[in-house]
C-alpha cells in the first residue's frame, strides 16, 4: 500500500498514512467554515492504525468543541496551520487535504451538510481561471 506524506506550512509537524482513505468528502458545515476560513472543509477521514506522526507531535494543539460529538480541530502551534485530529472517540482520524504534501490515491466522493453551504459559494467551474495573479485592471 502507499504511504502518502502531509505537513504543516513551516514544515515542524510531519505526518503520513497508508491507504486508502474510509472516505474523502467536502464538509459545507459552518464549523469547518470557520475552522479552514473557506467555503468547506476537504477531509479525508482514515483509521487511526493507518496514520502516523514522523515528526512534530508535541507542535500539534487540538481544541474539542464543547457539545460536538464528533467534531475537533488541530493546528500547529508554530505557524497556525490545519492538521490531522483524532476525532472524538477515536475510531478516526480526520485529515485536512490541503496540508498533504503527495497526492492522494483516492478522490472526493461528497458534499455533506450542503444545506449549510455559504450563502456566497459558487462552484469552481462556473468561475474563470487563471494559472497565476491575473493582469491588473487597469
Amino acid at each position: 500500500m502507499s504511504k502518502t506524506r502531509g505537513s504543516c506550512l513551516c514544515g515542524k509537524v510531519t505526518y503520513q498514512y497508508e491507504g486508502p482513505a474510509k472516505i474523502f468528502q467536502y464538509c459545507h458545515c459552518s464549523r469547518c467554515r470557520k475552522f479552514t476560513g473557506s467555503a468547506h472543509g476537504s477531509n479525508m477521514i482514515v483509521a487511526p492504525e493507518q496514520f502516523e506522526w514522523l515528526s512534530g507531535e508535541d507542535q500539534v494543539r487540538q481544541y474539542d468543541l464543547p457539545g460536538a460529538k464528533y467534531f475537533s480541530t488541530a493546528f500547529c502551534d508554530t505557524c497556525g496551520s490545519s492538521l490531522p485530529w483524532h476525532a472524538q472517540g477515536g475510531k478516526a482520524v480526520v485529515i485536512p487535504v490541503g496540508t498533504l504534501d503527495d497526492n492522494p490515491d483516492d478522490q472526493p466522493i461528497q458534499n455533506i451538510y450542503w444545506d449549510s453551504h455559504a450563502p456566497w459559494y459558487i462552484s469552481p467551474e462556473e468561475l474563470p481561471k487563471h494559472d497565476e495573479l491575473p493582469p491588473r485592471k487597469k
